[in-house]
């Protein structure tokens, strides 16, 4: 009996989390800097990104504040996949040279656009054509990186074009997901209690 009341809270929780994250947009946050750079950098930049990225919608928001750079703008995009979670390099997936109205020529600045993911002119042309010649197949796959954790975010300027501050883009778990994910713990744990006392 106890392990069927363990094996259903188990459930319920999970199944809130499933729907959870199928209902909003998910959240993925970076902090930009030089030593996150590949190679590392003694950059004094620093910057903060954020994407919001909405599946059912099928958009993309991506906003970016950033300052203190050596070098003047030159380039801005998020890259995609590396082998390997957090480290690495890889080929941009995202819009080339930079975003859409990104600021270019400057040491600072910020940055917000709503992209429309079932566009291909959204994403690289060679990530598009690498993944499927769709845009669907695109926004498939960068989700994909997304979520293992192999995208980062990157700005590329005159001082350093290979990238003078970059951050990996991390999901942020949403308030509701982590109050269900507390509740179906806590459900856990109750059970526990109650097959052991």
């Amino acid at each position: 009996m106890t392990r069927t009341l363990s094996l259903a809270v188990f459930s319920v929780a999970f199944l809130a989390l499933v729907h959870a994250a199928d209902a909003a947009p998910i959240i993925f946050t970076a902090n930009l800097d030089g030593p996150s750079e590949s190679p590392p950098n003694a950059s004094p930049g620093t910057g903060f990104a954020q994407v919001d990225f909405d599946g059912t919608a099928h958009t993309m928001m991506v906003q970016v504040t950033f300052s203190d750079l050596i070098g003047t703008t030159t380039a801005a995009h998020i890259h995609a996949p590396t082998a390997v979670a957090g480290t690495g390099t890889a080929g941009v997936a995202t819009q080339t040279p930079f975003f859409t109205g990104f600021p270019i020529g400057v040491t600072s600045g910020s940055y917000s656009h709503l992209f429309d993911l079932t566009l291909t002119s959204t994403f690289n042309s060679s990530f598009v054509t690498a993944n499927g010649g769709t845009a669907a197949g695109a926004e498939s796959a960068l989700l994909a990186s997304l979520l293992a954790g192999t995208a980062y975010f990157n700005i590329h300027t005159n001082f350093a074009t290979g990238g003078e501050i970059r951050g990996f883009l991390q999901e942020v778990p949403e308030p509701a997901t982590i109050a269900m994910l507390g509740f179906g713990l806590a459900g856990l744990r109750l059970a526990r209690r109650r097959a052991h006392g």
